[in-house]
Protein backbone atom coordinates (compact mmCIF):
# COMPACT_ATOMS: atom_id res chain seq x y z
CA UNK A 1 0.00 0.00 0.00
CA UNK A 2 1.88 3.56 -0.90
CA UNK A 3 2.32 5.40 1.81
CA UNK A 4 0.78 8.58 2.93
CA UNK A 5 2.38 11.36 4.75
CA UNK A 6 -1.61 11.86 6.74
CA UNK A 7 -4.83 10.13 6.90
CA UNK A 8 -7.94 12.27 8.04
CA UNK A 9 -11.61 11.23 7.89
CA UNK A 10 -14.85 13.01 9.39
CA UNK A 11 -17.80 14.77 8.41
CA UNK A 12 -17.38 17.40 5.22
CA UNK A 13 -20.64 18.98 4.34
CA UNK A 14 -22.21 21.25 1.43
CA UNK A 15 -21.87 24.56 2.74
CA UNK A 16 -24.08 27.21 1.23
CA UNK A 17 -23.47 31.19 1.48
CA UNK A 18 -26.11 33.81 0.18
CA UNK A 19 -24.19 35.89 -2.62
CA UNK A 20 -25.38 39.18 -0.59
CA UNK A 21 -24.26 39.90 3.16
CA UNK A 22 -27.66 40.19 4.44
CA UNK A 23 -29.17 37.90 6.38
CA UNK A 24 -30.72 34.40 5.65
CA UNK A 25 -34.00 35.38 5.71
CA UNK A 26 -34.27 37.66 3.04
CA UNK A 27 -31.28 35.78 0.44
CA UNK A 28 -32.53 34.20 -2.43
CA UNK A 29 -29.38 33.50 -3.94
CA UNK A 30 -26.90 31.31 -2.66
CA UNK A 31 -23.74 30.12 -4.08
CA UNK A 32 -22.13 26.21 -3.24
CA UNK A 33 -19.12 25.22 -1.39
CA UNK A 34 -17.39 22.12 0.49
CA UNK A 35 -16.47 22.46 4.36
CA UNK A 36 -15.15 20.00 7.00
CA UNK A 37 -12.61 20.79 9.31
CA UNK A 38 -10.96 17.62 8.55
CA UNK A 39 -11.13 17.69 4.59
CA UNK A 40 -10.21 21.81 4.70
CA UNK A 41 -6.73 20.36 6.75
CA UNK A 42 -6.21 17.45 3.57
CA UNK A 43 -6.97 19.76 1.35
CA UNK A 44 -4.31 22.60 3.16
CA UNK A 45 -1.82 19.69 3.07
CA UNK A 46 -1.93 18.56 -0.12
CA UNK A 47 -1.70 22.47 -1.40
CA UNK A 48 1.63 22.35 0.44
CA UNK A 49 2.98 19.43 -1.32
CA UNK A 50 2.16 15.87 0.64
CA UNK A 51 0.21 13.11 0.28
CA UNK A 52 -3.00 12.73 1.95
CA UNK A 53 -5.87 10.78 2.57
CA UNK A 54 -9.24 11.46 3.64
CA UNK A 55 -12.24 9.35 4.34
CA UNK A 56 -16.27 9.65 5.66
CA UNK A 57 -19.36 8.31 5.06
CA UNK A 58 -21.25 9.95 2.52
CA UNK A 59 -25.09 10.19 1.14
CA UNK A 60 -25.48 8.94 -2.14
CA UNK A 61 -27.03 11.88 -3.28
CA UNK A 62 -25.96 14.86 -5.53
CA UNK A 63 -24.19 16.69 -2.20
CA UNK A 64 -22.05 13.48 -1.30
CA UNK A 65 -20.98 12.95 -4.90
CA UNK A 66 -20.32 16.38 -5.03
CA UNK A 67 -18.08 16.72 -1.84
CA UNK A 68 -16.35 13.16 -2.55
CA UNK A 69 -15.46 14.74 -6.46
CA UNK A 70 -14.23 18.21 -4.80
CA UNK A 71 -11.78 17.05 -2.51
CA UNK A 72 -10.61 14.45 -4.76
CA UNK A 73 -9.90 17.12 -7.49
CA UNK A 74 -7.65 18.48 -4.94
CA UNK A 75 -5.31 15.77 -4.94
CA UNK A 76 -6.16 13.90 -1.97
CA UNK A 77 -6.89 10.38 -1.99
CA UNK A 78 -10.60 9.28 -1.17
CA UNK A 79 -10.05 5.58 -1.74
CA UNK A 80 -11.96 4.83 1.55
CA UNK A 81 -15.14 6.82 1.43
CA UNK A 82 -18.36 5.38 1.73
CA UNK A 83 -21.82 6.11 0.33
CA UNK A 84 -24.59 4.89 2.24
CA UNK A 85 -28.60 5.00 1.13
CA UNK A 86 -29.83 5.46 4.90
CA UNK A 87 -28.84 9.28 5.38
CA UNK A 88 -28.10 12.02 3.82
CA UNK A 89 -25.01 14.40 3.53
CA UNK A 90 -24.81 17.22 5.88
CA UNK A 91 -25.37 20.63 4.35
CA UNK A 92 -24.71 24.05 6.38
CA UNK A 93 -25.85 28.02 6.11
CA UNK A 94 -22.96 30.74 6.53
CA UNK A 95 -24.64 34.10 7.71
CA UNK A 96 -22.58 37.03 7.12
CA UNK A 97 -23.49 40.39 8.41
CA UNK A 98 -20.01 41.31 8.31
CA UNK A 99 -16.27 39.94 7.80
CA UNK A 100 -16.26 40.03 12.33
CA UNK A 101 -20.34 38.97 12.42
CA UNK A 102 -20.45 35.47 10.71
CA UNK A 103 -23.65 32.98 11.85
CA UNK A 104 -23.43 29.65 10.62
CA UNK A 105 -26.38 27.06 10.64
CA UNK A 106 -25.86 23.77 10.82
CA UNK A 107 -28.70 20.90 8.78
CA UNK A 108 -26.17 17.47 10.09
CA UNK A 109 -28.43 15.84 12.74
CA UNK A 110 -28.80 12.35 11.85
CA UNK A 111 -26.43 12.65 8.40
CA UNK A 112 -24.33 9.86 6.87
CA UNK A 113 -21.41 10.97 8.12
CA UNK A 114 -22.91 10.38 11.79
CA UNK A 115 -23.25 6.35 10.72
CA UNK A 116 -19.40 5.89 10.63
CA UNK A 117 -18.53 2.70 12.56
CA UNK A 118 -15.52 0.91 13.44
CA UNK A 119 -16.01 -1.97 11.00
CA UNK A 120 -15.64 1.71 8.32
CA UNK A 121 -12.07 1.74 9.01
CA UNK A 122 -9.07 -0.10 7.56
CA UNK A 123 -6.23 -0.76 9.21
CA UNK A 124 -3.80 -0.90 6.41
CA UNK A 125 -4.42 2.52 5.37
CA UNK A 126 -4.05 4.15 8.84
CA UNK A 127 -0.55 1.95 9.53
CA UNK A 128 0.63 3.10 5.95
CA UNK A 129 0.41 6.92 7.57
CA UNK A 130 3.01 9.16 9.44
CA UNK A 131 -0.04 10.77 10.95
CA UNK A 132 -2.86 10.64 11.96
CA UNK A 133 -5.10 13.58 11.88
CA UNK A 134 -8.06 14.02 13.96
CA UNK A 135 -10.36 16.21 15.76
CA UNK A 136 -13.23 17.28 18.31
CA UNK A 137 -16.21 17.25 15.61
CA UNK A 138 -16.33 13.43 14.67
CA UNK A 139 -16.62 12.15 18.34
CA UNK A 140 -19.97 14.38 18.77
CA UNK A 141 -21.35 13.00 15.47
CA UNK A 142 -22.79 9.71 17.23
CA UNK A 143 -22.12 7.13 19.62
CA UNK A 144 -20.52 5.68 16.90
CA UNK A 145 -18.86 7.93 15.40
CA UNK A 146 -16.77 8.36 18.84
CA UNK A 147 -16.05 4.52 18.93
CA UNK A 148 -14.49 5.20 16.06
CA UNK A 149 -12.50 7.75 16.77
CA UNK A 150 -10.94 5.63 19.29
CA UNK A 151 -10.51 2.40 17.38
CA UNK A 152 -8.64 4.85 14.75
CA UNK A 153 -6.40 6.30 17.56
CA UNK A 154 -5.99 2.59 18.93
CA UNK A 155 -4.73 1.29 15.18
CA UNK A 156 -2.59 4.84 15.01
CA UNK A 157 -0.65 3.75 17.84
CA UNK A 158 -0.15 0.56 17.50
CA UNK A 159 1.53 1.05 13.90
CA UNK A 160 3.42 3.91 15.70
CA UNK A 161 1.83 6.94 13.64
CA UNK A 162 1.15 10.05 15.14
CA UNK A 163 -1.63 11.34 16.36
CA UNK A 164 -2.84 15.03 15.85
CA UNK A 165 -5.83 16.07 17.43
CA UNK A 166 -7.32 19.28 17.11
CA UNK A 167 -10.17 19.71 19.64
CA UNK A 168 -12.52 21.68 17.48
CA UNK A 169 -15.15 22.04 20.03
CA UNK A 170 -18.88 22.63 18.84
CA UNK A 171 -21.17 23.00 22.00
CA UNK A 172 -24.32 22.97 19.17
CA UNK A 173 -23.28 19.30 18.98
CA UNK A 174 -22.70 18.36 22.94
CA UNK A 175 -22.86 19.56 26.87
CA UNK A 176 -20.07 20.99 27.60
CA UNK A 177 -19.04 18.19 30.59
CA UNK A 178 -19.51 15.28 28.24
CA UNK A 179 -17.13 17.30 25.88
CA UNK A 180 -14.61 17.92 28.18
CA UNK A 181 -14.84 14.55 29.62
CA UNK A 182 -14.12 12.88 25.92
CA UNK A 183 -12.24 15.30 24.46
CA UNK A 184 -9.76 14.97 27.35
CA UNK A 185 -9.35 11.36 26.73
CA UNK A 186 -8.80 11.53 22.90
CA UNK A 187 -6.20 14.17 24.40
CA UNK A 188 -4.59 12.16 26.73
CA UNK A 189 -3.64 9.88 23.91
CA UNK A 190 -2.57 12.25 21.29
CA UNK A 191 1.04 13.13 20.41
CA UNK A 192 0.45 16.71 18.95
CA UNK A 193 -2.42 19.08 20.54
CA UNK A 194 -3.96 22.00 18.46
CA UNK A 195 -6.69 24.09 21.26
CA UNK A 196 -7.31 27.48 20.32
CA UNK A 197 -6.86 29.61 23.70
CA UNK A 198 -10.58 29.52 25.00
CA UNK A 199 -10.67 25.35 23.76
CA UNK A 200 -7.52 24.98 26.38
CA UNK A 201 -9.46 27.27 29.44
CA UNK A 202 -12.39 25.33 28.72
CA UNK A 203 -10.93 21.83 28.74
CA UNK A 204 -8.31 22.68 31.76
CA UNK A 205 -9.40 25.34 33.68
CA UNK A 206 -6.39 27.21 33.45
CA UNK A 207 -6.42 30.52 31.91
CA UNK A 208 -2.89 31.33 30.33
CA UNK A 209 -1.09 29.27 27.38
CA UNK A 210 1.62 27.79 29.93
CA UNK A 211 -0.78 26.81 32.21
CA UNK A 212 -2.77 25.01 29.67
CA UNK A 213 -0.05 23.31 28.10
CA UNK A 214 1.36 21.80 31.50
CA UNK A 215 -1.65 20.89 32.18
CA UNK A 216 -2.22 19.01 28.58
CA UNK A 217 0.79 17.24 29.16
CA UNK A 218 4.59 18.51 28.56
CA UNK A 219 5.48 15.32 27.47
CA UNK A 220 3.56 16.45 23.51
CA UNK A 221 3.57 19.15 21.74
CA UNK A 222 0.92 21.26 22.58
CA UNK A 223 0.65 24.67 20.43
CA UNK A 224 -2.31 26.96 21.54
CA UNK A 225 -3.79 28.91 19.07
CA UNK A 226 -3.90 32.92 20.56
CA UNK A 227 -6.00 34.38 16.90
CA UNK A 228 -3.77 37.71 15.47
CA UNK A 229 -0.66 37.39 18.90
CA UNK A 230 -0.21 34.13 17.22
CA UNK A 231 0.63 30.85 18.97
CA UNK A 232 2.25 29.64 22.02
CA UNK A 233 4.37 26.20 21.61
CA UNK A 234 5.33 23.55 24.43
CA UNK A 235 7.38 20.46 24.34
CA UNK A 236 9.17 18.56 27.25
CA UNK A 237 10.87 22.19 27.90
CA UNK A 238 11.15 23.68 25.12
CA UNK A 239 8.33 26.58 24.95
CA UNK A 240 7.43 30.49 23.78
CA UNK A 241 5.57 32.29 21.95
CA UNK A 242 5.44 32.85 17.92
CA UNK A 243 4.20 35.87 16.63
CA UNK A 244 1.27 36.45 14.14
CA UNK A 245 1.49 37.47 10.89
CA UNK A 246 -0.36 41.31 10.12
CA UNK A 247 -3.44 40.69 8.33
CA UNK A 248 -4.93 43.77 6.19
CA UNK A 249 -8.27 42.75 6.08
CA UNK A 250 -9.77 39.53 7.41
CA UNK A 251 -12.76 38.68 4.77
CA UNK A 252 -13.81 35.12 6.49
CA UNK A 253 -11.84 33.78 9.73
CA UNK A 254 -13.80 30.20 9.63
CA UNK A 255 -11.18 27.70 8.61
CA UNK A 256 -8.34 29.79 9.68
CA UNK A 257 -7.49 26.92 12.33
CA UNK A 258 -7.42 24.20 9.61
CA UNK A 259 -5.22 26.14 7.68
CA UNK A 260 -3.50 26.42 10.85
CA UNK A 261 -3.06 22.78 11.48
CA UNK A 262 -2.21 22.23 8.22
CA UNK A 263 0.90 24.27 8.46
CA UNK A 264 2.05 22.82 11.57
CA UNK A 265 1.88 19.56 10.85
CA UNK A 266 3.80 20.33 7.28
CA UNK A 267 6.58 22.40 8.65
CA UNK A 268 6.92 18.84 11.26
CA UNK A 269 7.02 16.49 8.23
CA UNK A 270 9.76 18.84 6.80
CA UNK A 271 11.29 18.33 10.27
CA UNK A 272 11.69 21.78 10.88
CA UNK A 273 12.33 23.12 14.33
CA UNK A 274 9.11 23.43 16.25
CA UNK A 275 8.97 27.21 16.40
CA UNK A 276 9.52 27.01 12.40
CA UNK A 277 6.37 24.52 12.51
CA UNK A 278 4.30 26.74 14.25
CA UNK A 279 5.60 29.67 12.57
CA UNK A 280 4.34 27.99 9.32
CA UNK A 281 1.21 27.18 10.63
CA UNK A 282 0.40 31.04 11.72
CA UNK A 283 1.30 32.01 8.19
CA UNK A 284 -1.24 29.68 6.53
CA UNK A 285 -3.95 31.03 9.11
CA UNK A 286 -3.15 34.61 8.62
CA UNK A 287 -3.43 33.61 4.58
CA UNK A 288 -6.57 31.69 5.06
CA UNK A 289 -8.38 34.67 6.89
CA UNK A 290 -8.16 36.28 3.69
CA UNK A 291 -10.45 34.09 1.39
CA UNK A 292 -14.37 33.47 1.74
CA UNK A 293 -14.96 29.75 1.85
CA UNK A 294 -13.33 27.25 3.86
CA UNK A 295 -11.00 26.01 1.57
CA UNK A 296 -10.59 28.86 -1.15
CA UNK A 297 -7.56 30.56 0.77
CA UNK A 298 -5.23 27.54 1.31
CA UNK A 299 -2.00 28.16 -0.21
CA UNK A 300 -0.02 26.78 -2.59
CA UNK A 301 3.82 25.45 -1.44
CA UNK A 302 4.99 28.38 -3.00
CA UNK A 303 2.46 30.76 -2.39
CA UNK A 304 2.93 30.15 1.30
CA UNK A 305 6.76 30.40 0.71
CA UNK A 306 6.31 34.29 -1.17
CA UNK A 307 4.40 35.28 1.67
CA UNK A 308 6.75 34.16 4.55
CA UNK A 309 9.43 36.10 3.20
CA UNK A 310 7.38 39.34 3.26
CA UNK A 311 6.36 39.78 -0.19
CA UNK A 312 2.65 40.97 -0.99
CA UNK A 313 0.38 38.24 -1.27
CA UNK A 314 -1.61 38.33 -4.32
CA UNK A 315 -4.27 35.25 -4.94
CA UNK A 316 -7.54 35.70 -6.99
CA UNK A 317 -10.41 33.94 -5.33
CA UNK A 318 -13.39 34.97 -6.58
CA UNK A 319 -16.44 35.86 -4.15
Amino acid sequence: MKELDVVTFGETMVLLTPELMTPLEYSSRFYKQVGGAESNVAIGLQRLGHSVGWFSKLGNDPFGRYIHKFVRGEGVDTSRCIYTNEAPTGIFFKEKYSSTNIRVYYYRKNSAASLLSPDDLDEDYIACAKFLHITGITPALSLSCRETVFKAIEIAKKHKVKVVFDPNIRLKLWKIEEARSVLLEIAAEADIILPGLDEGELLSGRKTPEEIASFLGKEKLVVIKLGERGSYYQFGNENGYVKGFHVPQVVDPVGAGDGFAAGIISGLLRNEPIPDAVKRGNAVGAIVVGANGDVEGLPSKEELEEFMKGATYHRDVKR
